[in-house]
């Protein structure tokens, strides 16, 4: 239907509400057991939008989360969908990373294209949420931003990764790179992060990961310009390298995106370190594809919050011939589909099990009473995943052209976050 012609019809949908007559047959929704009609629900289908950050001033992309979003979607579809209602997924909305455009995006999705729900939501900015929460639109992404910590609404597929005091933090990170390591005892680190909200957080996270893992933390900050990358890293490498009571660290940790990785690691190398490089973006083949960018990543390992594609298990084989059939064709695969793909997979979990009567009081009710065990990023609980992660992960090394798995998917136990 034309959208034109779609606005009409909403507008007649509610002069037969006002008059008192049962607008569910001409507004597409269903009615709940109230008698009233639920947002984005009709009797054979739910809508679901997304929000997407495909462009960004740096050139960064994470445009595949929506490939990922639609594999997942699709495959739930040909499987009858979910209680009766197929999954009408009308695609994500790109915020460009600009926090105005991500609240325009929430407000489109949700006053204009009547979303049941957000799933998937990934970009770096989050100042959407507050809509989302206030009109109680269950949202789904990767947790890596403060938003996903708290709202009852608001879901990270992993968990809560950057926790608020009185939460937890995962030890993945930390303990992976003590596994590299051979442990943490005596070893430093300096970690460096984008100067934002994001990169505040992910300072004062991992901050206190690495210490409590055993890590000397001689230099950590949130200082390089979100919004502009660098053409000179040598006041940033200058720091770090002098940072551990002025001698090169044993780790570099990286907690910021693929152009600011590669410039940052380029400097580092070239000054002659020969320690340890880290971040949690890089696992991407599509990557290798260029000689200059292969070389910058080469010895890096990446944090993941979920199975290495390198694994054998079922779930992965499934989720590599479900990324197949939506992409038409063999694609590389990179986390940006992992997190697409596992945010409309918690988001049909939860929905399967609020049954057919489906409204937001009965998805959160399901929802707060969701878990499973052994999926590909380990073991969900929703309700503890509002104030901490679910704490399992991998690290992967790229290496001569090729990723390896450098610390196997494992379960670490989470700290207290202070």
């Amino acid at each position: 239907m034309l959208r034109p012609i779609r606005t009409i019809a909403a507008a007649a949908a509610a002069l037969l509400l006002a008059t008192a007559c049962n607008s569910a047959s001409t507004s597409g929704e269903s009615t709940g057991k109230d008698g009233t009609s639920v947002r984005g629900v009709s009797e054979d289908s739910i809508k679901v939008g997304g929000i997407v950050s495909m462009t960004t001033a740096s050139g960064y992309s994470k445009k595949d989360t929506d490939l990922g979003a639609r594999a997942r979607y699709q495959r739930a579809n040909a499987e009858g969908g979910v209680n009766g209602r197929k999954i009408e997924y009308i695609g994500a909305e790109d915020d460009g990373q600009d926090p105005a455009k991500n609240l325009a995006a929430a407000r489109k999705l949700v006053q204009q294209e009547k979303v049941f729900a957000v799933s998937p939501m990934s970009s770096v900015t989050f100042s959407g949420a507050d809509f989302l929460e206030k009109q109680k639109v269950p949202t789904f992404g990767w947790g890596t931003v403060p938003q996903f910590c708290g709202p009852q609404h608001i879901y990270g597929f992993g968990g809560c990764m950057v926790p608020m005091p009185g939460g937890t933090i995962t030890q993945t990170w930390p303990e992976g790179l003590a596994h590299v390591l051979g442990g943490a005892k005596g070893k430093s680190v300096a970690i460096l992060a984008n100067d934002n909200d994001a990169g505040t957080f992910a300072i004062r996270t991992y901050k206190q990961g690495f210490a409590a893992a055993g890590f000397h933390v001689g230099y950590a900050k949130a200082i390089v310009p979100a919004t502009s990358l660098p053409s000179d890293w040598s006041a940033y490498t200058k720091e770090i390298l002098r940072s551990d009571d002025g001698k090169a660290p044993d780790v570099v940790v990286s907690v910021m995106q693929t152009p600011y990785n590669i410039g940052l690691f380029t400097a580092v190398k070239r000054s002659g370190f020969k320690g340890v490089l880290t971040d949690p973006t890089d696992y991407d083949p599509g990557l290798l594809a260029k000689s200059a960018t292969r070389q910058a990543l080469d010895g890096v390992h990446v944090l993941l919050s979920f199975e290495p594609f390198e694994s054998q298990s079922d779930a992965m084989k499934q989720f590599k011939e479900d990324i197949r059939k939506a992409a038409g064709n063999d694609v590389p695969l990179n986390i940006h589909m992992m997190t697409g793909y596992m945010s409309a997979d918690l988001f049909l979990s939860v929905a399967r099990k609020a049954g057919k009567d489906l409204t937001v009081e009965s998805f959160q009710k399901a929802a707060a009473g969701y878990s499973d065990t052994g999926t590909m990023v380990g073991d969900r609980n929703v309700a503890t995943g509002h104030k901490e992660a679910f704490g399992c992960g991998a690290l992967v090394q790229l290496k001569n052209g090729a990723y390896e798995v450098s610390s196997p998917f494992t379960c670490y136990e989470p700290i207290s976050f202070k």
